[in-house]
């Protein structure tokens, strides 16, 4: 395979295939989805753990934020709004993003994953939506949304994920595709928290915990999807060995490090005047949440090991998502087919 001829767009149906996919990129596959008849049998628990993290904004009764609103100092509405916003930006790419990947991948299962993850992101853009209608009228909404558009610091921030998505919208290569999941992870796993922080924060002292329910949600999924990119990322590098190369593990560790850079650099800015949070303390928990990330890849650590030193944060714990063993990448001849239910990932 080469890593850099444009990946064909999978036909709808191919019935001169079997219907378990040989490849999640490359392979032969119906396009028939038996979930009982799958590649890799994990996927159907992940997708069932996804639908049972169904949701809905408006399930969420915002009365009591609506009455505690003006009772915010007008720094902690400013932040707020402009977290708000700033949170969708990212979003707003994401569902159509997961779709597009959709068209490239040949494994039925990890498609109806993609699309529950799309489906997802689409409900956080639309909470981020619901709670400034709750609170502000629609010009003033359009007026922080504009700004998110044009700030410097989140344009910056949010460049490291958009050229990677773009690279692949208009060449859809694997090692673009690889790129992609790279930046998937960074935009789910390691970027929001600054923002998450703020709102959990708030609920600390009683402040905006429908907000922060929301919020919370947002984050369950978010473990999720990013958890998902992980495996999806390691299947590629598995079924892809011209993919698993020293430079694109070096591409991990460099596009994981930019983000969480860019992450702590948005901190500062954001929560500078927030009395209570420690930025040196979410600089820490930045570089917590990329050595959780890169051992969920298989990598070492990048930064120093440590526990998690904002754990009112982490509303969900970290053994919910599974851990995986670090010695993936080693070069020998792997392949997942003999994945069952019962052995996991983690026995590889």
């Amino acid at each position: 395979m080469d890593i850099h001829s444009s990946l064909l767009k999978i036909k709808l149906l191919n019935p001169e295939f079997p219907n378990k996919s040989t490849g999640i990129i490359n392979g032969q596959s119906s396009g028939l989805l038996n979930w009982n008849d799958i590649a890799y049998p994990q996927m159907y628990e992940l997708y069932q753990t996804l639908l049972a993290n169904f949701w809905k904004a408006q399930e969420i009764n915002m009365q009591d934020d609506i009455k505690q609103w003006d009772l915010l100092s007008e720094i902690e509405k400013r932040v707020f709004l402009r977290i708000n916003t700033q949170l969708a930006s990212l979003d707003s790419i994401q569902t159509p993003t997961m779709f597009q990947v959709m068209d490239y991948v040949s494994d039925s299962s990890f498609k109806a994953i993609f699309a529950v993850i799309a489906q997802q992101e689409a409900v956080h853009n639309e909470s981020y939506s619901y709670i400034l209608s709750s609170l502000i009228p629609l010009s003033e909404q359009n007026q922080w949304f504009n700004q998110a558009k044009e700030d410097p610091i989140v344009k910056k921030r949010n460049q490291l994920i958009v050229d990677a998505y773009e690279c692949f919208r208009a060449n859809p290569t694997p090692q673009n595709l690889f790129q992609l999941a790279v930046n998937s992870i960074n935009l789910e796993g390691i970027y929001f928290y600054a923002g998450f922080a703020f709102f959990y924060h708030l609920a600390r002292q009683q402040k905006m915990l429908k907000t922060s329910t929301m919020i919370s949600y947002i984050q369950r999924d978010e473990m999720q999807h990013a958890y998902f990119m992980s495996l999806f990322l390691r299947i590629l590098l598995t079924e892809n060995p011209q993919l698993n190369t020293a430079s694109n593990i070096e591409y991990i560790y460099e596009s994981i490090g930019q983000a969480v850079a860019l992450e702590k650099e948005w901190a500062h800015v954001i929560l500078r005047n927030i009395n209570g949070i420690d930025l040196k303390e979410y600089e820490d928990y930045t570089e917590y949440l990329a050595n959780k990330r890169l051992r969920q890849l298989g990598l070492e650590n990048l930064y120093e090991e440590r526990t998690n030193p904002m754990p009112w944060i982490h509303v969900f714990s970290d053994e919910m998502i599974n851990g995986t063993k670090s010695d993936f990448f080693e070069q020998k001849s792997r392949t997942y087919t003999k994945v069952t239910q019962t052995n996991g990932f983690d026995e590889l």
